[in-house]
């Protein structure tokens, strides 16, 4: 009898440390779990986060691009920072700042004031975006002592913008030389 209930008692020990042990082993477990998911929560909200500056530089750019196209130029500039670059496509001089990029392009609206894009498309990626369309105008007003030949060019072309990550433009560069549209509506360009 003695040794019966030894063995009952060695045997409820047994299932409390059994237990207690599976309980251990059961929240030690539940701890990663509950840490990967922290830690995939915070992976989907930094990719969502990323995924939302994209997306908002995207609406930025072609806000930008359509605010030249329509010829507002504060609706254009608003979201450029004051010391922006502005690169063109590399075979005009460099324009640096935020007023001189604005008078700039306040001369190419002067010069050729029906300019306007259409089929609009911008891809982002990282830090660029990149604004595809199809550009027109007609040379009707002097630009750099170039006189006006009421001809008109046609071309496609592609706005780089680079953002900075408050979501504002620092830098601009194009695809299209300046000399082709010179080329299309007849003017020579000064070298």
């Amino acid at each position: 009898m003695y040794l019966i209930k030894k063995n009952q008692y060695n045997m409820k020990r047994l299932f409390i440390t059994v237990t207690a042990i599976a309980c251990i082993t059961a929240a030690c477990n539940n701890n990663p779990a509950t840490s990967t998911t922290a830690t995939t929560d915070s992976a989907a909200t930094m990719s969502n986060s990323k995924s939302d500056m994209l997306e908002k530089n995207k609406q930025t750019a072609l806000d930008a691009v359509q605010g030249f196209n329509t010829h507002n130029l504060d609706e254009a500039f608003k979201n450029v920072t004051n010391d922006a670059v502005d690169y063109g496509e590399g075979t005009m001089p460099v324009v640096k700042g935020l007023d001189s990029i604005k008078a700039s392009a306040q001369m190419f609206i002067k010069a050729f004031p029906d300019v306007k894009g259409e089929n609009l498309m911008a891809i982002a990626d990282g830090n660029q975006v990149a604004v595809f369309g199809d550009w027109s105008g007609t040379f009707k007003g002097e630009m750099m002592g170039m006189k006006p030949t009421g001809k008109s060019y046609k071309v496609k072309d592609v706005d780089v913008f680079t953002f900075n990550d408050e979501g504002k433009i620092t830098e601009h560069r194009a695809v299209q030389s300046m000399q082709t549209i010179m080329m299309q509506v007849g003017a020579k360009m000064k070298k």
